[in-house]
């Protein structure tokens, strides 16, 4: 059935750059645009959407004061419109603010953070209703094992200057935050986290002696000669910065005046970011890393669902119908998911010598969360935050990808201690998850503008 609707819609879609140049299968993987276009936009997008502006997963909370670890802070951005309007917090649901930030279901909100005997004395308090063993996975639950594998730099959600956000009251959008400041972000991050020697220049870079003038066929020589794993690193990344500046085309600020600002997309400023002849062919790339990277995530998803499905997982927020509609949403999604036909295989990934291959996802896992840490570098406030969740919703994914086998092996009734996803990890996969859904959405709604004003 997806086969039949990719046809249909490929004798739809507009001509120019986006049709002629964006279509295919992806590298590393046998899925081709067509397939994700159609199960996104017809699928998944609504869903997500939907799920997203629930208030389990509308509220974020994250500190924007964190001082830049890497070079002396530019100081943050003027500009009206770069400003992030925190929550109060008598607007945030009771369950929400209330709880142990390390959990999400009632029966883990009912133990707030006590000392060892008063846990003692609440956990016999609720005996009728969990086992011994539940009540010990509740107990380390509560401790949270930060052994784990973390993928990001997390903020303290303790910290005085930790505030929630609401998501919905604060869209991702073109700010006006742009230049020399943003430029040495993305600079860092490529030039100092993707396996790059400096001797290698990527295409278009406006940092760079070259400029990429070769068209990149230097880098791209490089770029294939990488191992697998380091060539899917930089890819992420790439998605990554091309779906932001998805978002920031399709929603750009247009008008100003009279006290209304105008939002909506911007077709030149979409040229000039992913026009082929604009770009010389580059502009196609970072689309397809988009696409790559949504097929990462999405196995993430699928990956993760077993998490999700078990009885006793409850997105508490206090409000018992609020609840199980918004379970009920999450797992449409899941199935959505994995009725996907073709979905990424990470199993040929780290899957050489054991030695090597530890080392190498090592390698992997710091050189991401280097990244993480460079998000508190970006000086406008609004770009920050919506930067800190996405890359921290990436992070958790690899976190999934790389717990196949503590997943696998999760209690059917209790809380595990092998694998955990706090609350401030499940609102960041989801929203990130919900950030390329929209960009594929939004690549749709470029394509017909495009073929309007040919």
């Amino acid at each position: 059935m997806l086969r039949e609707m990719c046809l249909f819609l490929s004798l739809l879609a507009p001509g120019g750059l986006l049709h002629t140049e964006l279509t295919g299968v992806l590298d590393d993987c046998f899925c081709d645009v067509e397939s994700i276009d159609v199960f996104n936009n017809f699928k998944i997008y609504p869903r997500i959407k939907k799920l997203t502006e629930r208030d389990y997963f509308r509220y974020y909370r994250v500190n924007l004061k964190r001082p830049c670890p890497f070079w002396p802070d530019d100081g943050h951005c003027s500009i009206k419109d770069c400003h992030v309007e925190p929550c109060p917090e008598s607007k945030i649901p009771v369950g929400i603010k209330s709880g142990n930030y390390n959990k999400y279901s009632h029966a883990a909100n009912t133990m707030s953070d006590m000392t060892d005997c008063e846990q003692a004395k609440e956990l016999g308090a609720i005996n009728s209703t969990l086992s011994n063993q539940s009540k010990q996975a509740f107990a380390d639950w509560a401790r949270h094992d930060d052994a784990q594998d973390h993928f990001c730099e997390l903020d303290d959600e303790t910290s005085p200057d930790a505030e929630y956000v609401d998501l919905l009251l604060n869209p991702e959008r073109f700010t006006g935050y742009k230049g020399p400041s943003a430029w040495r972000v993305w600079n860092s991050i490529y030039e100092e986290n993707c396996f790059k020697p400096r001797s290698v220049y990527r295409p278009l870079n406006p940092l760079s002696p070259s400029r990429g003038d070769d068209d990149g066929e230097g880098f791209y020589t490089w770029l294939e000669g990488l191992c697998l794993e380091k060539r899917v690193f930089y890819r992420l990344i790439s998605g990554l910065h091309s779906s932001i500046n998805i978002h920031l085309c399709a929603q750009y600020l247009l008008d100003e005046g009279w006290g209304r600002s105008v939002w909506g997309p911007n077709i030149q400023e979409f040229r000039q970011r992913f026009d082929t002849a604009e770009t010389k062919g580059e502009g196609t790339r970072r689309l397809k890393n988009l696409y790559f990277l949504y097929l990462i995530e999405l196995r993430a998803l699928y990956k993760v669902s077993p998490y999700f499905e078990r009885a006793f997982i409850n997105l508490y927020t206090g409000n018992a119908q609020e609840d199980g509609a918004t379970k009920e949403l999450l797992l449409q999604v899941f199935n959505e998911i994995k009725a996907f036909p073709m979905h990424f295989d990470e199993k040929s990934m780290f899957a050489g010598h054991k030695m090597e291959a530890k080392s190498l996802k090592e390698e992997f896992r710091l050189h991401f969360k280097n990244i993480s840490r460079i998000m508190d570098c970006v000086g406008c406030s609004k770009c920050r935050l919506w930067g800190k969740l996405q890359t921290q919703g990436l992070g958790t994914a690899l976190k999934i990808l790389f717990s196949e086998k503590e997943i696998k092996n999760l209690p059917e009734h209790s809380p595990s201690k092998g694998f955990q996803l706090t609350r401030h990890e499940i609102v960041a996969l989801l929203n990130g998850f919900g950030r390329l859904s929209t960009s594929i959405h939004q690549l749709h709604n470029f394509r017909l503008l495009l073929k309007e004003n040919r």
